[in-house]
């Protein structure tokens, strides 16, 4: 028997609400810094700098301590547990310096993926376990989002009803224990690139993944209001023979959001996917600019397409850092018009902006 329950009183509701208006307010996205110690070791390891805490921090630094004026195309910082008490060259935690640009600070509260056993392989997400106490503390630290990812793949037997069915309801719990102690959930059920599959065949599995998703947050009481979404683009896979164009990609896009996402979802935000930067800034373009009801903000949540060209300018050496700021702020701002349907490439997009960014199987 069905019953109406809502853990939340007016005042939380209206408290969630607003930080996920004041992320996706217009013309801002999502920075995704949240990369784990080794994710962020094979990223450093590109441009032969050591995989040590320090180095990290510098990093991270460079982005963080850009020009203020990075506030109009970032509403929220997603951090990794470790640099969330790291400090700044000005001695300030990164929490603090951020917060100051009047961008809302976010956390990674999930623990990684498990395979999922009577499947092919697939997976689900770790990390319910201690996760009220971990929010509560998060948000004591000045978190008030935090994002959550579960991992699909496509191929002839995948995504299974299972892994499908496990995700939504790890994905809705979740939602549910972020919500309770005050921090907006990003939901985020990405579909992988991998593989030779065409457009429609991820439209479809795409649908069907949110579909059984928002079926259990409705189950869960989950305040949609309250929510974010950080879905995969409808791409084709890697390795599929045929090349879709940014319309095609958009169209297909929207249409699987018109069918599956409730209009009381204030934002979506787009992961990359390993797209190659000016390719997620181009399609999120075309995807804003489709003739379809988009009733929720289309933007972007974005790792790897905000910061490939600024490490590339880094290079590891604090001589480096304006230059690398530059780059990151300028990748900021095209993503930011693109939010709006308002970016205009000029055809001089650089090289390391058009290399895929694209790692099979890929760990966060």
């Amino acid at each position: 028997m069905t019953h109406q329950f809502s853990p939340l009183c007016p005042e939380k509701k209206k408290e969630l609400a607003d930080i996920a208006q004041r992320i996706v307010a217009t013309g801002k996205g999502i920075l995704a810094a949240d990369e784990s110690t080794g994710t962020m070791g094979k990223r450093l390891l590109k441009i032969n700098v050591e995989n040590t805490e320090e180095n990290r921090r510098c990093f991270r630094d460079v982005l963080f301590s850009s020009d203020p004026s990075i506030s109009n195309s970032v509403g929220g910082v997603i951090f990794f547990h470790e640099t969330l008490y790291q400090k700044s060259d000005s001695g300030k935690l990164f929490p603090e310096v951020i917060k100051e640009k009047g961008i809302v600070v976010g956390i990674k509260v999930d623990k990684g993926t498990a395979v999922l056993s009577g499947t092919d392989d697939e997976t689900t997400t770790q990390g319910l376990d201690g996760l009220a106490e971990r929010c509560a503390q998060y948000k004591k630290d000045g978190c008030d989002f935090a994002k959550w990812r579960c991992v699909l793949k496509i191929s002839d037997s995948c995504p299974s009803s299972l892994a499908i069915a496990e995700n939504a309801n790890v994905l809705a719990r979740y939602a549910s224990i972020c919500q309770k102690n005050g921090l907006v959930p990003i939901v985020e059920p990405e579909i992988l690139p991998d593989g030779d599959h065409d457009l429609q065949r991820c439209q479809y599995a795409t649908e069907k993944v949110l579909a059984a998703v928002y079926k259990a947050l409705s189950d869960h009481h989950v305040y949609l209001e309250g929510t974010l979404l950080k879905p995969n683009m409808v791409t084709a896979g890697h390795a599929c023979p045929k090349k879709y164009s940014p319309q095609d990609v958009a169209m297909a896009t929207v249409t699987a959001l018109s069918r599956t996402v409730p209009a009381a979802v204030p934002g979506i935000c787009f992961l990359s996917g390993g797209q190659s930067e000016e390719e997620a800034s181009l399609n999120l373009n075309a995807i804003n600019k489709v003739p379809l009801n988009r009733p929720w903000k289309l933007t972007f949540s974005y790792g790897r397409a905000l910061q490939a060209s600024a490490l590339a300018a880094w290079q590891g050496k604090a001589a480096n850092k304006k230059a690398a700021q530059d780059v990151f702020c300028k990748r900021a701002k095209i993503n930011g018009l693109a939010s709006k349907g308002e970016y205009i490439p000029t055809g001089s997009a650089d090289q390391a902006s058009k290399e895929s960014l694209h790692t099979a199987s890929y760990l966060y």
